[in-house]
């Protein structure tokens, strides 16, 4: 699991395409101090698992499913890409809970200063859409952020100067695409409003009467 904290900015070393898969060799700094083959990083928001290791810089493969639904495929050696380790039993929980599951991508409409921040217009399709509301958190590239509003096509963000900084986001532009996660949550309690396939009955408010709600 991760926060949607970025520890770091790492780097594209190489990238060796398959028939529908690919490794990645990516160059790193902070997160290599206590890094191990086996651990998780979530990379441009993606969660892939560490195969092998050098010294600043570890690789990992992307399998045909992540490749078809985030814009991991389109990274090439240069290409730099935000970073995290799994969260620590006992590290701070400053984002929102984060999966590294990557529901689809969206696309950049309009970037645009307001002050001291950086608004993102981000269109996405309707069945992620769903999942979004204002004031609510999703993770682009990997990024925890609050959604200021939503409208018919996507919705936006404000970005402080630190995170632009601190992220990949300072170089996105309009026609861009950025990996996007909605909220767990909203995903878990769509399954439990959902009809149950065995009774055809979900979380009703004829099902809570009937267990003393």
């Amino acid at each position: 699991m991760f926060t949607g904290i970025i520890e770091e900015i790492g780097r594209v070393r190489a990238v060796r395409h398959g028939a529908r898969s690919a490794v990645l060799q990516i160059a790193a700094d902070k997160i290599m101090d206590d890094l191990a083959v086996g651990d998780s990083v979530a990379v441009g928001g993606v969660c892939l698992t560490v195969t092998e290791l050098w010294p600043g810089a570890f690789a990992a493969d992307v399998m045909p499913e992540t490749l078809s639904r985030s814009n991991l495929g389109g990274l090439v050696p240069g290409s730099r890409v935000n970073l995290e380790r799994a969260l620590a039993a006992d590290g701070r929980f400053g984002g929102h809970i984060v999966s590294g599951h990557i529901d689809g991508v969206g696309r950049v409409q309009s970037v645009r200063r307001d002050g001291n921040a950086l608004w993102y217009e981000i269109a996405v399709p309707a069945e992620l859409l769903r999942y979004i509301v204002a004031k609510g958190s999703v993770a682009l590239d990997g990024v925890s952020l609050t959604v200021a509003r939503v409208s018919g096509e996507g919705f936006a963000v404000s970005v402080i100067p630190h995170t632009a900084a601190a992220t990949t986001l300072a170089e996105r532009q309009p026609g861009d695409t950025v990996n996007i996660e909605c909220d767990i949550l909203a995903k878990y309690v769509e399954k439990l409003l959902a009809p149950a396939e065995t009774e055809n009955r979900g979380l009703t408010l004829e099902f809570l009467r009937e267990n003393g709600f």
